[in-house]
């Protein structure tokens, strides 16, 4: 242990030493410097925020105009001087040793103490920092942790007194730790009822209903789980979640939760406005290059959207006994004059669901029937097929011959690739262009505009044709979507036609500068209901302020949401371009996305 480090309290004597040298040798902060501390305090921080501001303002603006940022001018060079001056007093206004040390540089025997009069073990250990493991969800990281009033329990075993040594009669102290868990404590009642789970007795979804506690029956069904199958959990997290917030709409028959980071791209620059996006992803880079696409479009001047249609689809398939009599339904749906009124009866059940279309499409005597209506703010799944039931119910009275198969017959299509959705969209279609600066290019996506156009042809457009893709006309836009889907509480697995995208690129300004798009016909997302409304992705949607509903315009927000799905799509798309054509995909790669330890595993020996 450092001698200046070691606590002195357990000997009066040895204390009284040790203060003595300290008011005789101890400089204080105001002796560093002739003004008063005050003062000077208030002078360095000034004049450091200032001159920060002042640089950044500086290199900024000769950023905007492509000045060279190595001359400085004389007032950037006193600004420069200035930074380093108050920077250098800052680090000794957090630890005053450092900037005394340079100019009255303390006695080397000022810490100086006798080894032989050390204070007691349990003393020093009494004032470590209890934490030994790092800070989860579900531990109380405050330095002081509460008494307990039992041993410590974590998931593996109890942790009982502890004896700590001293020169003293062996005294035991019991030290209170911050409980560890990923496991809640289960009592002898709770033991009952995982015995009875466990013999098939007592159904494991029924937990819930049963003990009226949504957080105890995940408990007890995750212990019962782990002596069915013989395998440990430890590692899946079961304290800080709100398992009342899921019930009946989230998940069933939980046993913890996963954690998936949250990286921010941004701010990107989209209608005028600046976001920040989140994204929740274990792909490393992603983050990353879909932020180097924001700042590429920021610089240039931002990027626009445009929604070109907003509606949800729901198709279900039914049967007659002749292909005649299905067309004669076909026939009926598609009349103009009949719309009105299916219009009515399909509405009746929503307050924001409103038909827009109805398509059919025959093979045999089976009838395809794809309803299209607007959903307000909510993704809209569950309120289209409740119109859908309100029609065909009433339908059922002038052909009672038709028999429905199902509410869905998969020409809707959700969560499928379907040339259905590519060519008239599904959820919001959205295109979002920008015009990157030639220099833009150059400087921050390290390529050049001829280079990026020729790969988007071959890449995206022809190579994409030869492997015949349906929808698939870019570089990579299911990772951005996927990633905020995950962050905002959308469905995931709606990332399949959300996806669907064509990239365009082309020169434009006598070809100094890129004109580069992506146009997607069916993104599917909503701010209502569903995962929306769990705390972690409702404050995602908070920081891209489209939490909830639209109170001025129902949709507004869920439109608003697809658009910067969109933008952040134009920005990945941009960046894994550039990325491509300078030839530092596998480099980025192998420096961020490869973790050092499994490359030091992977490494050949010699």
């Amino acid at each position: 242990m450092d001698a200046r480090r070691r606590p002195t309290s357990g000997n009066p004597i040895h204390s009284r030493k040790v203060k003595a040298l300290e008011d005789e040798n101890t400089q204080k902060p105001s002796d560093a410097l002739p003004l008063h501390i005050y003062l000077t305090n208030a002078l360095c921080f000034t004049v450091f925020f200032w001159v920060v501001y002042f640089l950044l303002s500086r290199w900024r603006e000769k950023i905007r105009t492509s000045a060279p940022l190595h001359v400085v001018t004389l007032s950037e060079i006193a600004a420069i001087v200035a930074l380093f001056a108050s920077f250098i007093y800052l680090l000794g206004f957090f630890g005053i040793d450092f900037v005394q040390s340079l100019i009255l540089r303390p006695p080397t025997d000022m810490w100086a103490v006798d080894d032989e009069e050390e204070e007691p073990a349990e003393q020093i250990l009494l004032k470590e920092d209890a934490r030994k493991s790092p800070c989860g969800q579900a531990l109380d990281c405050s330095l002081t942790a509460p008494p307990l009033s039992r041993p410590i329990v974590s998931s593996s075993k109890a942790v009982g007194p502890i004896v700590l040594p001293s020169p003293k009669p062996k005294v035991v102290e019991e030290i209170s730790f911050p409980a560890i868990t990923t496991t809640a404590t289960l009592g002898e009642e709770d033991e009952e009822i995982i015995k009875s789970v466990v013999a098939g007795t007592t159904p494991s979804y029924s937990l819930e209903s049963k003990l009226g506690d949504c957080k105890r029956a995940a408990a007890i069904r995750r212990e019962a789980l782990q002596r069915i199958t013989g395998k440990s959990l430890s590692g899946l997290p079961l304290e800080g979640f709100d398992y009342e917030s899921i019930l009946g709409q989230c998940c069933e028959m939980p046993v913890g939760y996963v954690q998936i980071p949250v990286g921010i791209a941004g701010p990107l620059l989209l209608d005028g406005k600046e976001v920040s996006v989140p994204m929740a992803t274990t792909e490393g880079c992603l983050v990353a290059s879909t932020n180097r696409g924001c700042k590429a479009i920021h610089i240039s001047g931002g990027a626009t959207s445009v929604v070109l249609r907003d509606g949800m689809t729901r198709a279900p398939v039914v049967r007659f006994g002749t292909a005649k009599r299905a067309a004669q339904l076909k026939f009926y749906l598609e009349d103009s004059a009949n719309f009105e009124t299916l219009s009515t009866v399909f509405n009746k059940s929503s307050r924001f669901g409103r038909l827009q279309s109805i398509r059919c499409a025959i093979a045999g005597k089976n009838l395809y029937i794809r309803f299209c209506c607007g959903t307000g703010d909510a993704m809209g799944m569950n309120m289209v097929s409740k119109g859908v039931q309100n029609v065909l119910d009433f339908l059922q009275n002038d052909f009672p011959d038709m028999d429905v198969i199902g509410v869905s017959g998969n020409f809707c299509s959700d969560k499928k690739p379907a040339a259905v959705n590519w060519i008239e969209g599904r959820g919001k279609s959205v295109a979002c262009e920008a015009i990157i600066k030639g220099d833009v290019v150059k400087k921050v996506l390290k390529t050049n505009v001829e280079a990026l156009v020729e790969l988007n042809m071959l890449k995206n457009l022809t190579g994409s044709a030869l492997a015949g893709a349906l929808g698939g006309f870019n570089a990579h836009a299911s990772n951005i979507v996927t990633a905020i889907y995950i962050a905002t509480g959308q469905d995931p697995a709606q990332n399949v036609e959300s996806s669907h995208c064509i990239t365009m690129m082309e020169a434009v300004n006598d070809g100094q500068d890129l004109h580069v798009s992506v146009t997607m016909p069916s993104i599917e997302v909503g701010t209502v209901g569903g995962g929306t409304q769990l705390a972690s992705q409702s404050a995602c949607l908070n920081l891209l302020g489209v939490k909830g509903a639209s109170k001025k315009t129902p949709g507004a927000n869920s439109r608003v949401l697809a658009s910067i799905v969109a933008g952040a799509v134009l920005a990945g798309e941009l960046s894994l371009m550039s990325a491509i054509a300078a030839g530092q995909l596998v480099k980025s790669h192998m420096k961020y996305n490869r973790a050092n330890k499994d490359a030091a595993v992977s490494k050949p020996s010699n």
